[in-house]
């Protein structure tokens, strides 16, 4: 399944690789199993770049896959420069990263560097160690309060809901923002930053491209760690007023991050945030600050056109008031898949495919989770985009793994292995292929603005500045008529010459289709 990588139109010299790049999401445990332990691991995703060329995307972005207890998918990290035996080990990696690099693609990795393992070194000595000792001064430790200190320092809650705080037969109680099994990390302790510069150092220094921070408004904790206010059942934790997350002294930790990348050219930070408001979200991508920001509103909105044209101005206006480019973020990595939140079934797929041309369409960067390009849906596995790729064959696990046992992946996804789409022009996989070639070849993608049209009730359409191309989407129960131009590409097939319910397509002028080289 491999090929060369097709021209791709040369960036401005002032332009990083990873402005317009299209990053594709790897979750590593249930991409591809080398060993047949009926596990996703490195050598399995070696094996399988050959369709990732096919495929055209410019960068890997993969989950961690370091030392771990995996009660957290691997993120509870208990050796930060090590990988977990599962999943490979270090001549593995390194083979993975000469290969991605032969490949013409770059390689990123998942950094997270609010908590570690609770099986970590640094916390079991902590927790042998005494009230006050060095040892817990790299974690949150603190007394209690109330009598006899039987109640948490404060009364923050964890991402999920349950006490941030448990206490141990010391009296003493420990932070964890993301569950028991991954205490924060005290970030304002100087051993705490010199560990995360050397993993940075450690993985850069063996050929990555950058990171994904995972979590990147957290580490930083505001002093004398007040309490949350207090919030109606139902309500949003986060909020202007929560004091977990996006604290001032977090900028101090990505500066520190973009000065080491900084020694390693053409490396970048691509930050997971979710902060106050944008005015706050703008602040991380300031020019010693982080690259790219993943902004999951597109990937929130419902598929009415009224709603998406709204969440796709916002993100623009975000980005051009940060200075950085947009990066759409459709499906996060323990996320729904688009085909299941846009209603599942046949109309699932038909809205997921209009978006991904809507998507890609737009300017900036695209994360595009793995599996997504097959049209998969959740099949009710509850596992959203962590479910095993089906590659090949007539019967699960269908090329995912040569084990059985443990391995769950729908019967009904037989029609949507990549082997059946590679030879379906109409499959899912054709069009993403199709896009990401016009994508990268065409000059009709170039320029960071977008001009809106006016178009029919329930649709939308808009045209890149300068390069002309038009994307036109239509969220209405009834076909429409399309804007002037020569279509290059259409989510489903036309009605007459009209664009389908619940369909997107890409149109050029004359002038554009010349200039594009047709």
């Amino acid at each position: 399944m491999r090929r060369a990588i097709g021209k791709r139109r040369p960036e401005p010299a002032a332009r990083g690789w990873w402005q317009g790049a299209v990053f594709y999401r790897v979750h590593v445990r249930s991409f591809a199993d080398s060993d047949g332990d009926g596990v996703g691991d490195l050598e399995g995703i070696r094996g399988r770049l050959g369709y990732l060329e096919l495929l055209g995307v410019d960068a890997l972005s993969l989950t961690p896959f370091y030392l771990s207890p995996a009660v957290a998918d691997g993120y509870d990290v208990a050796g930060p420069r090590a990988v977990d035996p599962v999943l490979g080990n270090l001549e593995r990696f390194d083979e993975l990263v000469a290969d991605v690099h032969a490949s013409g693609i770059r390689l990123l990795l998942d950094l997270v560097p609010n908590h570690t393992s609770d099986r970590h070194t640094w916390f079991t000595a902590a927790l042998a160690a005494p009230p006050g000792s060095s040892e817990r001064e790299r974690y949150h430790f603190h007394d209690g309060t109330g009598p006899g200190g039987e109640l948490p320092p404060n009364n923050w809650i964890g991402t999920d809901g349950a006490p941030a705080w448990t206490r141990l037969p010391d009296g003493q109680w420990y932070l964890h923002l993301f569950g028991p099994g991954q205490p924060d990390l005290n970030w304002t302790n100087a051993e705490v930053h010199a560990d995360l510069e050397r993993t940075l150092r450690f993985w850069l220094d063996r050929g990555v491209d950058g990171f994904r921070i995972c979590a990147a408004q957290g580490m930083a904790k505001p002093a004398g760690l007040p309490d949350m206010a207090a919030r109606a059942a139902g309500t949003p934790l986060a909020g202007p007023d929560d004091p977990r997350f996006d604290n001032d002294g977090v900028h101090e930790i990505h500066q520190m991050i973009r000065k080491v990348l900084a020694e390693y050219p053409d490396t970048v930070a691509v930050g997971e945030i979710r902060a106050r408001d944008e005015q706050r979200f703008a602040r991380y991508l300031r020019r010693d600050e982080l690259h790219l920001g993943l902004d999951l509103r597109l990937g929130q909105t419902r598929f009415d056109a009224d709603a998406l044209q709204a969440a796709i101005e916002r993100s623009l206006a975000l980005a051009s008031s940060a200075g950085a480019p947009a990066t759409w973020a459709p499906a996060g990595h323990a996320g729904v898949r688009q085909v299941t939140r846009f209603g599942g079934g046949a109309d699932g797929r038909d809205r997921a495919r209009a978006m991904a041309l809507v998507e890609l369409a737009l300017p900036g960067a695209i994360w595009l989770q793995n599996g997504e390009e097959l049209g998969l849906d959740d099949a009710g596995l509850g596992e959203g985009t962590r479910a095993p790729i089906p590659w090949e064959g007539p019967e699960p696990p269908f090329g995912f793994s040569g084990a059985t046992a443990g391995v769950t992946v729908p019967r009904e996804w037989a029609a949507l292995t990549v082997e059946a789409q590679l030879e379906d022009s109409s499959s899912t996989l054709s069009l993403y292929r199709r896009a990401l070639d016009l994508r990268r070849e065409r000059t009709a993608f170039d320029g960071d603005e977008i001009e809106w049209y006016g178009a029919p009730p329930g649709c939308f359409a808009f045209r890149r500045h300068p390069g002309g191309l038009v994307c036109a989407l239509n969220t209405s129960a009834a076909p429409v008529p399309l804007p002037p131009g020569e279509v290059l590409l259409s989510s489903a097939p036309l009605v007459d010459g009209k664009l389908a319910a619940g369909a997107a397509a890409w149109l050029v002028s004359g002038r554009s289709a010349a200039a594009s080289g047709r």
